[in-house]
């Protein structure tokens, strides 16, 4: 692990991948969509809790589903994507631990409190939908986030009777460059950051 990525690597998985608005048609295999989650899985979360639910909608009828919960300024590049995954996180992330967490199965009982269930669901399943994200493009593919939707309409319509809430929305596919914004500003280092 002590190796540094290529440059390359660096600009296909930061410098260089865009948030994608226009697709190419061609469809993602579920092969692709199996492996994307088998590098995903890897990313750490606390005490390997491992939240976040994945939900990959490929085809049209799926997709359907969900339109009518996006905004309008959303709905169209969703639609056209070869997949759309609804990120979304477990609260009874809890019941999994004596399987993810063997050396502590007890350590379910941290997470009794619904407030810290809830937070830990949320702040775990996030970076579980980024580590997501990475490894799409890692693959190759790329990636359109969003948070334009009706949260409780999509948790209404796919995880009805479940502890499981959306969180994000991201559409995967093989990104053109259509539509496409002009790259936007960053915060610089002495902006965003503090050493001390």
């Amino acid at each position: 692990m002590a190796a540094r990525l290529p440059d390359a690597d660096l600009d296909q998985l930061f410098r260089a991948a865009r948030t994608r608005n226009g697709w190419r048609p061609e469809p993602i295999p579920e092969t692709m969509l199996r492996e994307l989650y088998d590098l995903a899985k890897w990313g750490p979360t606390s005490a390997n809790v491992s939240p976040a639910r994945f939900v990959f909608l490929t085809s049209p009828e799926a997709k359907a589903r969900l339109a009518p919960h996006l905004s309008n300024a959303n709905r169209d590049k969703t639609m056209t994507a070869s997949a759309v995954v609804i990120v979304a996180y477990d609260l009874a992330f809890a019941e999994k631990i004596p399987q993810l967490f063997p050396q502590n199965p007890a350590a379910a009982a941290w997470f009794a409190d619904s407030t810290v269930a809830q937070e830990t669901a949320f702040r775990n399943g996030s970076l579980q939908g980024a580590y997501l994200m990475l490894a799409a493009r890692a693959l190759g593919l790329d990636c359109g986030p969003m948070s334009g939707f009706d949260k409780a309409a999509v948790d209404a319509e796919f995880f009805a009777g479940a502890e499981v809430r959306a969180n994000f929305i991201c559409s995967l596919s093989y990104g053109t460059d259509e539509k496409l914004f002009p790259r936007l500003p960053r915060l610089a280092f002495d902006e965003a950051c503090q050493l001390l």
